[in-house]
């Protein structure tokens, strides 16, 4: 049978909008070589490849260009798919065993709400590059183990930010986080995220970048849950609450395609 592919649009409640993934759910384990071939294909910032195992499921993900750590909207994708085809039942709370430890998802009404690690930043001088790819002054940089994070002065600058991606794919890290206080009542924070060294210049909506932006804007505002706005130009929107070392990201999700795959 030939194998089924879904790709689905995470942290948005409509069609086109929010971040595409798409997700494979396979049988048993699959070749590294064959996962990263399908993901270079389907040719979006993250391929899922899934299969259950024990009382959850083994949860891979790839870009174009490499297998990554820590994935929050592929792992939303994933979990929208297993629920709405019938792979989980529909009030079961799904544990995916990934590169990042377990991960949980779980449904609440018409959103999907991921159990996830924090990746704290820590203050760091910004390395030589850094700043002058993004093309902005800092109000602060930190780092994690995947990933800067710079604040700027105002969403505008965020929204306005036109990278050099050849200077930031020499920075020996995955990608860059640039944040900013919401300038409207709507939003607590908003933000962007940049990774061509794993060959996505711009993510439109990061999970895992908010597994940073969660714990450093609990800091700076004083409060443990956001609504936060991913300003790419697709755009998407997600609930962000840090808890015991936890950053929940809750999100929406549409299918918007079926495909199978006829060359193995």
């Amino acid at each position: 049978m030939a194998q089924q592919i879904v790709q689905v649009d995470a942290f948005t409640d409509k069609p086109f909008a929010g971040n595409p993934a798409c997700v494979c759910i396979l049988d048993g384990p699959a070749e590294e070589r064959w996962m990263q071939w399908i993901a270079s294909e389907m040719n979006l910032s993250e391929t899922a490849f899934l299969y259950p195992q024990g009382d959850g499921f083994q949860l891979r993900w790839f870009t174009p260009k490499a297998e990554v750590a820590l994935c929050g909207h592929a792992t939303l994708a994933s979990a929208h798919v297993l629920w709405q085809d019938g792979h989980a039942k529909p009030d079961q709370i799904i544990s995916f065993s990934t590169l990042s430890g377990i991960l949980k998802a779980r449904r609440d009404g018409n959103w999907i709400e991921l159990d996830f690690p924090t990746k704290v930043v820590a203050l760091v001088e910004p390395p030589e590059g850094l700043l002058e790819s993004l093309g902005v002054t800092a109000r602060y940089v930190g780092k994690n183990q995947f990933d800067y994070l710079v604040e700027v002065d105002s969403e505008q600058i965020v929204r306005d930010l036109k990278p050099d991606f050849g200077l930031l794919t020499a920075l020996p890290v995955r990608g860059a986080i640039v944040t900013a206080k919401s300038s409207s009542a709507q939003f607590d924070f908003v933000s962007r995220f940049f990774a061509p060294a794993v060959g996505v210049n711009e993510d439109p909506v990061t999970g895992s970048a908010h597994c940073a932006l969660g714990p450093y804007w609990q800091g700076r505002l004083n409060k443990s849950e956001f609504l936060a706005y991913q300003a790419s130009e697709r755009g998407g929107v997600m609930r962000v609450r840090v808890a015991g070392g936890r950053a929940l990201l809750s999100g929406q999700a549409v299918t918007v395609l079926r495909c199978e795959l006829m060359a193995h």
